[in-house]
């Protein structure tokens, strides 16, 4: 037996969708600018690897924000 689901919950689904894409696509061209420049950064000074992989690291934390984003979406459909 198939479940309706009602216009507003399904836009609720997309959205969820939209939210989870959209932090996912930006922490992903944002990573991709700073592991580049981190890369040019270890090859003159090595000893910086662990301050580079913070600077990593901090996009994705949008993703996160993106998922928090889709699950509060999702549960207050019930």
């Amino acid at each position: 037996m198939a479940e309706v689901i009602s216009t507003g919950a399904g836009l609720a689904i997309v959205g969820a969708g939209l939210a989870m894409a959209g932090a996912a696509i930006g922490t992903g061209m944002a990573q991709s600018t700073i592991g580049s420049a981190i890369m040019g950064v270890l090859a003159e000074r090595p000893d910086d690897a662990g301050k580079m992989l913070i600077w990593l690291v901090i996009p994705e934390t949008i993703v996160i924000f993106g998922f928090v984003v889709a699950l509060l979406s999702i549960l207050k459909l019930g």
